[in-house]
C-alpha cells in the first residue's frame, strides 16, 4: 500500500525543486489547476504547461508531454483523472523526472507504486498549493 512522504520530506521536495511540469493545466483561469500554477509561478518556480491543445497558457510554452519538454523537470504535476495516471508516470519516468505529486481526487495505487518502484518521490492526493503554504509559510496571493 502507497503512503504519502512525511512533511520533512514534502518540505525538501518542494525546496530543491526549480521545474514543474503541471499536466492538465487549463487555460481557464477560474479551474484549480490555472490557479496553482500562478501560484508556482509566482513562488519563482518554472512551470510548464502540458495540455492537448493552446500554444501558451500563463504566457508559457505548452507541451503535449513531459518527455518534450527541454531539460527536463524535476517535478511532474498532475491535474487528470486517475484514469490517466499510469501513462503520466510512464511519460514522466521516460523524462527523468524525480517526483510526481497528484493532485486532490488523483489517486491511482498502481501509478504511486510504479514511480516509487522507480525510485521517485511521489505525493498523492493533496494540493500542492495547499502544503506550499503549510510547509514553507508563505500567504497565498489574492485571486
Amino acid at each position: 500500500m502507497f503512503n504519502n512522504p512525511s512533511d520533512e520530506e514534502i518540505r525538501r521536495l518542494l525546496e530543491n525543486t526549480r521545474r514543474i511540469a503541471v499536466v492538465g493545466l487549463s487555460p481557464k483561469p477560474w479551474r484549480d489547476s490555472n490557479a496553482v500554477a500562478r501560484y508556482l509561478l509566482e513562488r519563482s518556480y518554472e512551470v510548464f504547461p502540458v495540455y492537448p491543445t493552446h500554444e501558451e497558457i500563463l504566457g508559457q510554452k505548452v507541451y503535449r508531454s513531459t518527455a518534450e519538454i527541454p531539460g527536463g523537470v524535476d517535478l511532474v504535476d498532475v491535474f487528470r483523472r486517475p484514469e490517466f495516471l499510469p501513462a503520466i508516470v510512464e511519460d514522466g519516468l521516460a523524462a527523468r523526472t524525480k517526483a510526481f505529486w497528484f493532485q486532490l481526487d488523483c489517486v491511482s495505487e498502481e501509478a504511486a507504486l510504479c514511480a516509487s518502484s522507480q525510485g521517485k518521490i511521489v505525493v498523492m492526493d493533496r494540493c500542492i498549493r495547499v502544503d506550499h503554504a503549510r510547509l514553507l509559510g508563505r500567504k497565498w496571493p489574492s485571486r
